[in-house]
């Protein structure tokens, strides 16, 4: 390795662990913030939260890898670029491409690593993390009895609206739903104004004492009859003690496994597939067997069975029924409503059934996908990290992390919105998964391209310069040249009977005199013959009026860009609102397509409005004049009222021009 890709990729590493050690910081602390009401209150050891801060750890590998990977790209090329190194790199032949080869080639190590550690390391994290999370949900139920809403404990359910004492065992208005055996549902409450928790915090019993309360028992008879008459118990007592055994709720192995537990996010590539499969065979049953039952339901196969048909009546109404009697007309159609409103009802429950069964195999698809798709992405924003920093050439903590956190979010959300839309099936997951990787591969290839060829990051000119082309015609001073006075015509005669003073001025002011560059060179020619050459002119500071030509040049910069500026804003003013009243009046197709293009034309004439303000503002500044930053209103009300803008400030910088002497 030379030494010039030993110091790139010495200093990338650098910056890349150390990005990656703050942002899996941040991101840890947010996870503990997340599940903190599994984790205080429980008394739980240290080693246990260490397990639990070393399996949350890796599902945020996917969140915090894409990021680091571009904010380092960002930081590292735009503090190269900022430090003047690649200015040096390229003065001794380095391009762009290869000072990046070397961390390509990390990248490209990096991705297939995230894919193996996608694929095995994070399923294994994910079922540690959901057996320790089921696990510490059992931990001293005693502990987590929180005020102002339900605690699950063993088989009661309680509540209560404030604790006290030491050890928080004085309850305040306690109210109990307890479990009956194996019955559903909570059918014994108890509700008390006072409550006290006896037993100590590492007894097996947990024993409450309940004071001055109420008893209500809904009792479960055998016979139906009973049972619908809704027996119950009611009682009041001034004391009740309950005992609830919590010897195995409190006998729990933080370290057991529980294997039966599967889910998309737990899986490899491999079974992931073997489960997509067997999804898709499964819900595929599921359909046909719908399928034969509805078919089924519908007679269609024994419709034509214990039919005996009118042979000797003629039909030729359109309506059948009028083939039976009228009793016999009421039970067919009762029995056509009940068959349609309970097929729709089985409809309606399939449907969801389907659509959960569906949202499922999508599921698994997304997480399939996903592995591949980040060890893409880790790719693809490398490749716009590197060359935005190299254009932005701005390094440290401050640009590079608002640009990182830009793209970045738009990836992310792309993704998310993509992926969630793909779980009701209303996206192809497929599609969804690597929609964001998808977007940014374009976005990488330009800014890459631009960073190698040393262009700007945005380049409008590009684009506006065929429509600048367009609205603005070629100057006459432009055919001139070095054209002047043939020496036997008046003009000639005439120049040549000035002073060298007099030529001079005319030579610096010929175009605040309204005159053509023929004079300009017909003055310079005499004053040569003179023996005044053109260097002592330059170096005297009489060849040309500066402030005018630069005043001139950005007065002619405003001009083409005003003239393409106004073009826009009839284009955008005539299609957008053409658009609109199309889009209002039946026709949607053709108002939208309409509005499109108005909205593009809109873009432009901004970014045209703004050159002319640009040009303008370079105008002011050589005539040292506030008039722009004097004018803010007139430049807000200049964008709606664009044409007025125009004809003022056309009328406004001719005049300002013509008092530069």
């Amino acid at each position: 390795m030379k030494l010039l890709d030993r110091y790139i990729l010495t200093t990338y590493l650098k910056t890349f662990f150390s990005v990656f050690i703050i942002l899996m910081l941040i991101f840890v602390l947010q996870s503990v913030w997340l599940y903190i009401t599994e984790l205080a209150g429980k008394d739980l050891e240290i080693d246990v939260i260490i397990k639990f801060l070393i399996f949350v750890t890796p599902r945020l590998v996917v969140l915090v890898l894409p990021l680091t990977i571009l904010l380092s790209s960002i930081m590292v090329f735009g503090g190269f670029a900022e430090n003047y190194e690649f200015a040096a790199m390229k003065s001794t032949g380095v391009s762009l491409q290869r000072a990046m080869r070397s961390l390509s080639i990390f990248i490209i190590g990096l991705s297939v690593i995230t894919f193996f550690f996608a694929n095995n390391i994070i399923p294994a994290a994910e079922l540690n993390f959901h057996n320790l999370r089921r696990n510490i949900a059992k931990v001293k139920p005693a502990m987590i009895i929180a005020e102002g809403q339900f605690n699950q404990i063993g088989n009661i359910n309680i509540k209560v609206d404030k604790k006290s004492g030491d050890r928080g065992q004085y309850l305040d208005s306690v109210l109990i739903h307890q479990k009956k055996g194996n019955l559903p549902g909570n059918h014994t409450v108890y509700a008390s104004e006072t409550g006290e928790l006896t037993s100590s915090e590492d007894s097996d019993v947990l024993q409450l004492v309940l004071h001055n309360g109420n008893y209500y028992d809904d009792l479960q008879p055998k016979e139906l009859e009973e049972r619908r008459k809704v027996p119950n118990i009611k009682s009041s007592f001034e004391t009740l003690t309950l005992n609830i055994d919590l010897a195995e709720i409190n006998n729990v192995d933080f370290d057991e496994q529980n294997s039966d537990i599967t889910k998309y996010t737990m899986l490899g590539v491999r079974d992931l597939n073997y489960t997509i499969d067997s999804l898709n065979t499964e819900q595929n049953k599921d359909y046909d067997a719908f399928a034969v039952n509805m078919y089924n339901r519908s007679t269609a196969s024994t419709l034509n069975l214990n039919i005996d048909p009118v042979k000797d009546k003629q039909y030729n109404d359109d309506n059948f029924l009028d083939l039976f009697d009228a009793k016999k007309k009421v039970q067919l159609l009762d029995l056509a409503i009940n068959s349609i409103n309970s097929t729709n009802q089985i409809i309606t429950i399939k449907q969801k059934t389907f659509f959960e069964s569906q949202k499922k195999i999508n599921k698994h698809v997304i997480a399939l996908h996903e592995k591949f798709a980040l060890a893409i992405a880790c790719i693809i924003l490398f490749f716009i990290g590197a060359p935005l920093g190299a254009l932005i050439k701005k390094g440290g903590i401050g640009l590079p992390i608002i640009i990182a956190i830009s793209f970045f979010l738009t990836y992310h959300f792309i993704g998310i919105f993509a992926k969630n839309s793909a779980e009701d099936d209303s996206l192809n997951p497929l599609i969804a998964t690597w929609l964001s990787t998808v977007i940014m591969l374009p976005i990488s290839i330009y800014l890459t391209s631009r960073a190698t060829k040393d262009r700007s990051l945005l380049d409008f000119d590009s684009i506006l310069q065929p429509i600048k082309r367009l609205v603005n015609a070629k100057r006459d001073d432009d055919d001139i040249g070095l054209q002047t006075f043939e020496e036997n015509s008046s003009a000639f005669i005439k120049l040549n009977d000035y002073s060298d003073n007099k030529l001079i001025d005319l030579l610096k002011n010929y175009r605040q005199y309204d005159l053509d560059r023929t004079y300009k060179n017909t003055a310079l020619q005499i004053l040569n013959l003179r023996g005044i050459t053109e260097e002592e002119l330059r170096f005297g500071g009489n060849l040309a009026n500066e402030k005018f030509e630069s005043a001139l040049r950005y007065k002619n910069n405003y001009e083409e860009n005003s003239r393409m500026g106004l073009f826009l804003y009839i284009i955008a003013l005539i299609f957008d609102l053409s658009g609109a009243i199309l889009n209002n009046n039946g026709f949607p197709s053709l108002g939208k397509t309409l509005l499109g293009i108005g909205i593009l034309a809109t873009i432009l004439y901004l970014i045209s409005f703004v050159k002319t303000l640009s040009s303008q503002s370079s105008f002011y500044k050589v005539l040292g004049s506030k008039v722009m930053a004097n004018s803010i209103l007139l430049v807000i009300l200049g964008i709606p009222l664009y044409y007025l803008y125009f004809i003022y400030f056309n009328r406004k910088m001719k005049e300002d021009l013509k008092e530069i002497r």
